[in-house]
């Protein structure tokens, strides 16, 4: 520690020598900067091999088909490609679905049908208390 002589005042002041501070500061900080890229911890997951082959088993012959419900862009709406009046389709569904076993409804809008459009129709199946699932992909024709 060093000492400032004089001043205004004419006192000792005491001043600091940060010199060695900073040196410590530094090699603590190469230190630091070696040690934590090997302190990362390693996590190992057992994840399922990826099928060499997808399943394209057939569906059973008594299998029924599934209940797809369509939009076009003109707003006509299809259950399992039939055109059904947009005040039907709740009931008719509900109709449908009572006879199967599985209870969902699929539904699958064009590609040019407006978003708003095909929510509403969405919505529309949903109110009546139906499970609906979204197709993905294209159906094929």
């Amino acid at each position: 520690m060093a000492f400032d002589l004089g001043g205004a005042k004419g006192g000792l002041r005491p001043s600091m020598n940060v010199t060695p501070l900073v040196d410590v500061v530094l090699v603590l900080l190469i230190i630091f900067m070696v040690v934590t890229p090997l302190m990362t911890k390693q996590m190992w997951m057992t994840v399922p091999a990826k099928p060499d082959k997808p399943d394209t088993t057939p569906p059973p012959p008594d299998a029924l088909p599934p209940v797809v419900l369509t939009v076009d862009r003109a707003g006509v709406l299809r259950i399992n490609r039939e055109e059904v009046p947009r005040d039907q389709v709740v009931t008719r569904l509900q109709r449908m679905l009572n006879a199967r076993p599985d209870k969902i409804v699929f539904f699958d809008a064009g590609d040019d049908v407006p978003y708003g459009a095909a929510m509403e129709v969405l919505d529309l199946a949903r109110g009546g208390n139906l499970t609906v699932g979204v197709l993905p992909d294209k159906l094929a024709d």
